[in-house]
């Protein structure tokens, strides 16, 4: 089944934060849906960014997955972590290509100090990325 083939490869993502091959991962035409962006994030290149970034504020060492439910396209996948000592709760909803591709993801986050402080480093890195 080729959706856990890419279920797979996300958690080696997450794990081991390896970007080296995240553009073969990420579908030309992903669609990332943020907490903390307005417009949805379109384009395997920018998805990709913000995965990066994520990948190093969020899934951090105090970061672990606590429930995964999956069907043969989608993966919906509970996460705990802490940032500057806030807890953070939230949900990574993926769906795949049939190719095991990423072709969209929903994060979801709360509680609302979690969402302020997700918002303030994620705009630190990617600032630090672009400069």
């Amino acid at each position: 089944m080729k959706t856990l083939d890419g279920l797979e490869t996300w958690h080696a993502f997450v794990k081991n934060k390896n970007h080296e091959n995240l553009s073969d991962f990420i579908a030309d035409d992903a669609v990332l849906y943020s907490p903390v962006v307005f417009k949805p994030i379109e384009g395997g290149f920018m998805v990709g960014m913000y995965l990066m970034a994520a990948a190093e504020i969020i899934a951090n060492n105090k970061f672990k997955y606590v429930r995964e439910l999956c069907d043969d396209e989608n993966a919906f996948l509970e996460f705990k972590t802490e940032i500057n000592g806030i807890t953070v709760e939230g949900i990574d909803m993926i769906k795949f290509t049939k190719e095991g591709k990423l072709k969209e993801i929903k994060v979801m986050i709360r509680p609302l100090k979690a969402v302020n402080i997700v918002h303030q480093k994620m705009g630190e890195y990617l600032q630090k990325m672009n400069s």
